[in-house]
């Protein structure tokens, strides 16, 4: 089921220079009970995108729907009730009250949404504090703990009206990488337990351990067949990748490449299947491979020189459409990233393999 849903999210900020859209017709599904990272540069879009999933900002035009409940539908008097109850938020920097004690944090969320009785408010403020291991600090001021014991407090604070949805801005940023995997383990537990997680951060090891990474860029989704693709990309060249996307749709059965055709450009296909096929020489042509969404094709005669090595032609079923490389954008990607040339150039080596078996 899904636990967020943003249709068409545009999102402009104006000022005394001119307008600013931050986002740009973002579409995103989060399914109950995953954890998804959310990953970017700075200024990128993506902490402008937790704000519209929280409520803390408002879309300029678009959607958001989160545990079934479309935001925009909720006076503002209803919204905070709701959000206090449904949506748990972390901040990076704590955002702790320092006149309250540790236990009176995380307290506060129930007071305000008038959940539990007094008894029950105790009870359970101690036992969170004790779920992440700060119960015996219950009676101290935020001052008095240090920054990961703070946070932990605050992912305690979260959880207060037991909401379905945590969502975290860039939660293990202000910490050392020590108490970051500690913090992190937290929300691993959390998300285990069934909690829909989504998790603001520039560390690309972090993202790579949750459920689903979303990249933004230029305050734009990165598709994430391009993502699949390229895996090995960082962040600046997954902006210049987005940057740079075409895309174009070809009808089921029609021809993307010709075997012999001089070489521009490379492909990565976003939804359909592909069939490459060689001819042999007797002139008949034979099916070496036939791939799918996230499978790129098309590399070889940019990486090696030379002409196309076989033919690509969209499956008779299903239209196909694909992002489109071009060669200075494709051959710079793998010039600037080790880890793709390195699966480049196995991919190369595999094809070409099953090239030559066909053809011998």
């Amino acid at each position: 089921m899904a636990m967020i849903q943003l249709n068409q999210i545009v999102k402009t900020f104006y000022h005394s220079g001119g307008a600013f859209t931050a986002l740009k017709g973002i579409d995103l599904t989060i399914d109950e009970g995953q954890f998804v990272a959310i990953i970017g540069k700075s200024g990128s879009g993506k902490s402008t995108l937790l704000n519209m999933i929280t409520g803390i900002d408002h879309p300029t035009s678009g959607e958001v729907i989160a545990a079934g409940q479309p935001i925009h539908s909720l006076r503002k008097n209803q919204f905070v009730q709701w959000r206090g109850r449904t949506i748990g938020i972390v901040f990076q920097f704590f955002q702790l009250i320092p006149t309250l004690t540790l236990l009176e944090n995380v307290m506060l969320p129930m007071d305000f949404c008038r959940m539990f009785t007094s008894r029950e408010r105790v009870k359970r403020a101690k036992a969170l504090l004790e779920e992440v291991d700060m119960l015996e600090q219950a009676n101290k001021y935020p001052s008095a703990v240090s920054g990961g014991q703070q946070q932990r407090v605050a992912i305690a604070r979260a959880l207060a009206n037991d909401p379905p949805i945590i969502v975290a801005d860039e939660p293990t940023g202000s910490l050392d990488s020590q108490t970051a995997d500690s913090v992190f383990s937290l929300f691993q537990k959390l998300s285990a337990q069934g909690k829909t997680i989504v998790m603001v951060t520039h560390d690309q090891t972090l993202a790579s351990k949750v459920h689903r990474s979303i990249i933004v860029a230029d305050g734009q989704i990165v598709n994430q067949y391009m993502v699949e693709a390229f895996s090995g990309l960082d962040l600046d060249q997954y902006s210049l990748l987005q940057s740079q996307l075409q895309t174009i749709h070809y009808p089921a059965g029609s021809v993307i490449i010709h075997e012999g055709d001089e070489a521009d450009c490379a492909y990565v296909i976003l939804s359909g299947e592909v069939e490459i096929s060689v001819k042999q020489p007797n002139g008949q042509k034979v099916i070496v491979s036939i791939l799918g969404k996230g499978q790129y094709f098309g590399e070889i005669a940019l990486v090696q020189g030379g002409r196309r090595t076989a033919t690509v032609r969209c499956s008779i079923h299903s239209d196909v459409v694909v992002a489109v490389l071009q060669r200075d954008t494709f051959v710079g990607l793998v010039k600037n990233s080790e880890m793709t040339k390195q699966e480049i150039d196995l991919m190369i080596r595999q094809r070409l393999g099953q090239l030559s078996g066909i053809r011998v």
